[in-house]
């Protein structure tokens, strides 16, 4: 299996060096015909970003979420480092650096926007060292943002204090990441943001924008259960979204004791990914919501005591790249 280093893109250089080949990076375009970046393009950098990718990672997923950091930088250009760790803890193993730098243009011709990547392996016995490299990659004056993707062991990234400490934001998705990602006690707490969370926002806002209609009493007279349905490859997202409706009932003033909120495989004959259902106590009241992520079709169906609504809407996730950029941002 090829090392997630081989995978992405970039110029191999020394990583005494990078800074130097960076600059470089661009004149050397220049020299050769192609389009520079001018000095107030490499001003417009927004973001110091740093991808880690966990010892979980494949190649085609290096790839991909390589994909996914430059096209979220088409928005934000940033300084981009990739932390590739190799399983090799061999003390004769060097560290590796590659460079990659591209140019996107927005509306207009002088609206560009540019992006420069370090890729980073190395070897466990090198991890002392790393977060010292890691520092001279990055613009000092700009916020730190930190993805950490596909990390085999929560105890094992928290070592990881400068990166955790320092950043803005800490992204993990919670579909792939350890079970204890969220309550373990890491530096920066209040910085963790959950991917699944980020992805599911269409959906939040769709479902909130149709309750918002009914007055937060209609709502919370009687309710008994709240399930949220999903299929087997959607259980992070519905894990995500129960809790989410813990707290928005909670600003509903509904009793977390009086109300039981679970999770539950959909129904095959649903047609749909995602569904949601209030149950009531002693009231002819309901509400029904089931989504198909894959059509981009939804149905609500409710009766909070006025008589039946049927609704139908759009619904969808975020792509990688507004995920990532909500999750930073939002």
């Amino acid at each position: 299996m090829p090392a997630i280093f081989d995978a992405l893109p970039g110029i191999e250089v020394p990583v005494g060096a990078i800074a130097k080949r960076l600059g470089e990076l661009w004149t050397d375009a220049g020299a050769s015909g192609a389009p520079t970046i001018e000095a107030d393009d490499a001003k417009a950098t927004q973001v110091n970003f740093v991808l880690h990718l966990g010892l979980n990672t494949t190649a085609e997923d290096a790839a991909a979420q390589f994909k996914t950091v430059e096209e979220f930088s088409k928005r934000y250009p940033s300084r981009i480092v990739v932390l590739c760790p190799l399983h090799d803890d061999d003390p004769a193993t060097e560290m590796r650096a590659k460079i990659y730098g591209e140019c996107f243009l927005g509306k207009s011709k002088s609206d560009k926007r540019c992006v420069e990547f370090v890729m980073l392996s190395y070897p466990r016995s090198a991890r002392p060292f790393l977060e010292s490299q890691v520092s001279i990659c990055l613009s000092t004056d700009l916020p730190l943002y930190y993805w950490a993707h596909r990390f085999s062991s929560s105890a094992r990234l928290a070592d990881y204090r400068y990166l955790l400490g320092r950043a803005k934001r800490v992204m993990i998705d919670s579909e792939i990441a350890p079970a204890d990602a969220f309550t373990f006690p890491w530096p920066n707490p209040n910085a963790l943001r959950d991917l699944v969370y980020s992805r599911l926002l269409p959906v939040r806002r769709t479902i909130g924008q149709f309750l918002s209609s009914y007055a937060p009493e209609k709502l919370a007279a009687g309710l008994c259960a709240v399930t949220v349905g999903h299929d087997v490859e959607r259980s992070a997202e519905g894990r995500v979204l129960l809790n989410w409706f813990c707290r928005r009932l909670a600003a509903c003033n509904v009793a977390a004791e009086s109300v039981t909120f679970a999770v539950a495989p959909l129904p095959a004959e649903s047609g749909g990914n995602l569904g949601v259902r209030f149950d009531y106590a002693g009231v002819n009241k309901f509400f029904r919501w089931n989504g198909d992520l894959m059509s981009g079709f939804a149905a609500f169906e409710a009766d909070f005591g006025d008589g039946p609504t049927t609704l139908s809407a759009g619904v969808s996730l975020l792509s990688p790249d507004a995920a990532l950029s909500e999750a930073m941002f939002f």
